[in-house]
This record gives structure tokens, C-alpha cells and sequence, in this order.
């Protein structure tokens, strides 16, 4: 199993054997429900479908949604993701994926949407410098010449202008798993994950950890 769904819990820190201080993020790890099994005779490729189970089931489900969940024999979830598997594994739809399947000192990447920092100028979404701050220069944070009048007369696309900020999916690469609580089902990463508190992110084995 490469994943797991989950949701972050916040920040704390962690004291070694000998006093250092780790700063890790708090991320409740499941339980899922294996909702659908991909394999490669049917779909072309192997990989289950994963539920997060949560306290609150969804009050409202639509009908294609409903048949999904009851042809798998399980009750209807939130929020849903697919994780690949070896081909050797044996998954099957209602089993349950906790967050033992990770070990301390293991290599994740964390998937989630950062915090939304509305309309930003160019200064804080992209890091320009901006102009001088002395009194009298009209140039403080303002993005500078974005183009020429005589030619090309237009802006190319892609430029570094002023806009909405965050709210994107973000991959944090490579974050250390410092401690495992298989009873209350919390992982401990080494680090900052993308978000806010309560929010759904992704743990995935390290591709290049």
C-alpha cells in the first residue's frame, strides 16, 4: 500500500534522548475502507480506491455515488482517492487501511491545498524587491515595466503579475516519520505540510526519499 488518507491535525514539536527539539506536523491517519480494486486484467494497472472513515457520514449522497459505495459493501464516505499497489498484494473492497502501515524513520510525501491568501501583489505571491523606500519615489511595490509600448505592444503570457495567492495542491517532498501511534492512529512528520488545521491531505510512500 503506497497511501493513506488523512487530516492534519496541527503542529507540535517532539524532545530526542538527547534534548533536541523536532518540529512536526500532527496528521490523524485514517482508518480507510477500501472502496473499489483496480486490477490490471480489468483497469490496466493495480491500485485500490481509498475512503476516509469519519466521525460524520455524509447526510446526502447522489445515486451513482450510493450504487458505488453499496456495490462495495460499505457505508458512504467523503472524500475519496486511488494509492497503487504491488501486484502481489491482496486487497479486497471493505478491508481497512490504518496508519501502522508506515514505520517511524520512514520517507513520505504529503499532498494537500495550501492556505488561500486571496489577491496578493507581486511583492508578497512572487518575491520582487520592489522600489525604494525613500520619500518622494512613487516606486515602493509596484511590479515595474511589464513590456514595451512600441513593440511587442502587449504583455507576454506568463508573466509575473499580481494575483490570487495559494488555495493550489502542493507535494511536500521527503518528510521523516519520526513516531507512529498505532492506537490513536496518528503519524508525527518531521516538518510543515501544506493547509490548514482539519484539512484532507494525502500521505504517500517517498518516491525519491
Amino acid at each position: 500500500m503506497q497511501g493513506i488518507l488523512g487530516r492534519k491535525l496541527g503542529m507540535t514539536q517532539i524532545f530526542e534522548a538527547d534534548g533536541t527539539a523536532v518540529p512536526v506536523t500532527v496528521i490523524a491517519a485514517g482508518p480507510c475502507v477500501v472502496v473499489q480494486r483496480r486490477t490490471t486484467d480489468r483497469d490496466g494497472y493495480e491500485a485500490v480506491q481509498l475512503g476516509l472513515v469519519e466521525a460524520r457520514p455524509p447526510r446526502h449522497v447522489t445515486r451513482p455515488r450510493a450504487g458505488h459505495f453499496k456495490r462495495a459493501g460499505v457505508t458512504p464516505v467523503h472524500r475519496l482517492a486511488e494509492f497503487a499497489i504491488d501486484a502481489g498484494e491482496e486487497w479486497k473492497e471493505g478491508d481497512q487501511v490504518k496508519a501502522s502501515i508506515f514505520q517511524p524513520q520512514e520517507y513520505v510525501d504529503v499532498v494537500g491545498t495550501s492556505k488561500g491568501k486571496g489577491f496578493q501583489g507581486v511583492m508578497r505571491r512572487h518575491g520582487f524587491g520592489g522600489g525604494r523606500a525613500s520619500h518622494g519615489s512613487m516606486f515602493h511595490r509596484a511590479p515595474g515595466s511589464i513590456g514595451s509600448s512600441s513593440w511587442p505592444s502587449r504583455v507576454f503570457p506568463g508573466m509575473l503579475a499580481a494575483g490570487r495567492m495559494g488555495g493550489e495542491r502542493v507535494t511536500v517532498k521527503n518528510l521523516l516519520v519520526v513516531k507512529v501511534d498505532e492506537e490513536q492512529g496518528l503519524l508525527y512528520v518531521r516538518g510543515a505540510v501544506p493547509g490548514g488545521r482539519n484539512a484532507y491531505v494525502a500521505v504517500c510512500r517517498a518516491k525519491r526519499g
